[in-house]
């Protein structure tokens, strides 16, 4: 049985510009789905049929957040793969890293997800809940720092 695949982004945006940046100024996109148990996760998505991975997290930010590829600067000197499953097949997530070009740019929701937030690193890892996505959290922070 083949692994479901899904791709996506841990979206961040910075708000201050320093070296190192200031504890907490770096804040990370999550959102939380109207189905299920409400979970909060990066916007990510199933791949479609003949799509490669990186458009698929670019196709799936953009209808789960409303940023494109004219907000984000994907850093492709990160990505993390999570196998998990789900309902008893397996999963796969691949997550690259992107910044938010624009810190004011605005979050659109599809209707997916009923709430986002930009939080912090450690306010993200206690949303995020499952311990896979708070270490590849860990991990993009300590890449950015």
């Amino acid at each position: 049985m083949a692994a479901l695949r899904a791709c996506g982004f841990i979206v961040f945006r910075r708000l201050a510009e320093s070296t190192p940046p200031p504890p907490n100024s770096i804040e990370y996109l999550l959102l939380q789905t109207s189905y299920g148990k409400h979970h909060w996760t990066p916007p990510k998505g199933h791949v479609d049929p003949g799509e490669d991975d990186l458009t698929t997290a670019l196709r799936e930010t953009r209808e789960e957040a409303g940023l494109g590829p004219e907000h984000l600067r994907v850093l492709d000197d990160f990505v993390r793969e999570l196998r998990y499953e789900v309902r008893g097949r397996p999963k796969e997530v691949l997550y690259w890293l992107a910044e938010l070009s624009d810190p004011e740019a605005a979050v659109t929701l599809s209707d997916e997800h009923q709430d986002f937030r930009w939080a912090p690193l450690e306010e993200a890892c206690s949303l995020a809940q499952h311990k896979d996505l708070q270490d590849t959290l860990r991990a993009a922070h300590k890449h950015l720092t």
